[in-house]
């Protein structure tokens, strides 16, 4: 069935190929002010950077049920025409197959440390947001719990939020995280960090004078863990230790957001 699946998705990358870039493209995701939390805030932005990066034309779309609505339940996903795409890596690919890359220069070994890169980002720091938002009892209480019932009726607000967070621990227990400590899951962050930060050191991207899907998921989730109100500030201050990640980020944000 998988194999089944995996086959489709083949076929519909390649059809997707054949299809000039849509002028009415649009990307789905929570609502932003009310509603988004940490890791799927930052996958949101990573996709938005990655697509700006490509110079693409699209919209975004926050729709309340959009995690529902995505053809793989996680945020956010691409309507592109006819097709349908979830998720940065699935949304990449589906650029690429039009033609349109920001690695096509890269060599085979290039490829690889960018994934592994890409790799230890989700990890890592996503499976750090996680831990924060659904782990830590006064994140939890205060933040991640009102956001993600914001938009139920009590009491399914109570039941959804019960539920995404058995989930979400469930998920950490297989990957060995729930029992951490916070110093813990914070140098694991650390650690992390001075793995970018030694490989981003000297260059104006990861790769040299452009960007990659690499530069644009970093900055997704630095710049969330960065801007986002939370009652502990212990992600945001690890990350500001950092200088050259934090140069990375505020020249993504000027040259593709057009923020100062």
């Amino acid at each position: 069935m998988l194999n089944t699946m995996a086959l489709i998705d083949r076929v519909q990358l390649e059809l997707g190929a054949q299809e000039p870039w849509p002028k009415d493209a649009k990307l789905y995701q929570p609502y932003e002010v009310e509603q988004i939390l940490l890791s799927d805030n930052a996958n949101c932005l990573a996709v938005q950077a990655f697509l700006k990066m490509c110079n693409l034309d699209f919209v975004v779309e926050p729709r309340a049920n959009a995690e529902a609505m995505s053809p793989s339940g996680k945020v956010p996903f691409l309507k592109a025409g006819a097709f349908v795409v979830s998720e940065l890596e699935g949304i990449v690919s589906f650029v690429n197959n039009k033609g349109i890359s920001l690695t096509e220069k890269f060599d085979q070994e290039a490829k690889s440390d960018m994934r592994a890169y890409m790799s230890l980002v989700h990890n890592v720091i996503e499976v750090a947001e996680l831990y924060i938002s659904w782990v830590d009892k006064e994140t939890y209480n205060e933040v991640t719990s009102v956001r993600n019932g914001s938009i139920y009726p009590w009491p399914l607000n109570h039941i959804q939020n019960r539920a995404k967070r058995n989930q979400v621990i469930k998920k950490l227990k297989v990957l060995q995280w729930y029992k951490k400590s916070t110093k813990e899951v914070l140098e694991e962050v650390e650690n992390c960090c001075q793995a970018l930060s030694d490989r981003l050191e000297g260059k104006e991207y990861f790769f040299g004078t452009s960007p990659s899907e690499l530069d644009a998921l970093v900055f997704g989730h630095l710049f969330t863990i960065l801007t986002t109100p939370l009652p502990r500030n212990d992600l945001a201050n690890t990350i500001r230790t950092y200088p050259v990640l934090l140069n990375l980020v505020t020249k993504i944000e000027k040259q593709y957001f057009k923020r100062e």
